[in-house]
């Protein structure tokens, strides 16, 4: 029977290069002179740390720059509140979401059996969806589907078997 599995992965290579690129970047930028504006990259989240928040949102927009550039979707950071950080400087967390969350596998298993294809079913495998189904066109059609909609999440297909 044909099946094919959803995931939400995000590469953490590409996300280390354009950290770098995006430091770099600042650290040479005319506009970022003195501001100590730097990116920290942990195993889930970024940190972004410059002076002023303006800075700061400079600093997100060359980092997002350079995660578009790399293909690293941008549905994929969480980005939490500005905070003060020591002697002024402001500072903004940033999660890095890979996986398919409980929530959002309740919302495309509605999704998908919203579409009333005959013989398609999905199941949750831990932080991913297998979709099954007796013919490969409703399988193509359910990718079409939710590559159309918008899930708040990077979705990817794999493992497409026949």
């Amino acid at each position: 029977m044909p099946s094919f599995d959803v995931v939400s992965q995000v590469d953490m290579q590409e996300v280390r290069n354009a950290v770098d690129q995006a430091n770099r970047e600042a650290a040479t930028r005319f506009d970022f002179k003195g501001t100590d504006s730097h990116i920290d990259l942990g195993t889930n989240e970024l940190v972004l740390h410059s002076s002023t928040e303006d800075r700061l949102g400079a600093l997100r927009q060359v980092l997002e720059e350079k995660l578009v550039r790399r293909q690293v979707s941008l549905k994929a950071l969480d980005p939490g509140k500005v905070e003060e950080a020591s002697k002024g400087a402001a500072r903004q967390r940033i999660a890095i979401r890979a996986g398919i969350s409980q929530e959002h596998a309740k919302r495309l298993h509605k999704f998908i059996k919203d579409m009333g294809l005959k013989g398609v079913t999905s199941q949750t495998q831990g932080d991913q969806l297998r979709v099954t189904g007796k013919k490969r066109d409703d399988l193509q059609a359910v990718i079409a589907a939710c590559k159309a909609d918008d899930f708040g999440i990077p979705l990817q297909f794999e493992n497409f078997r026949d």
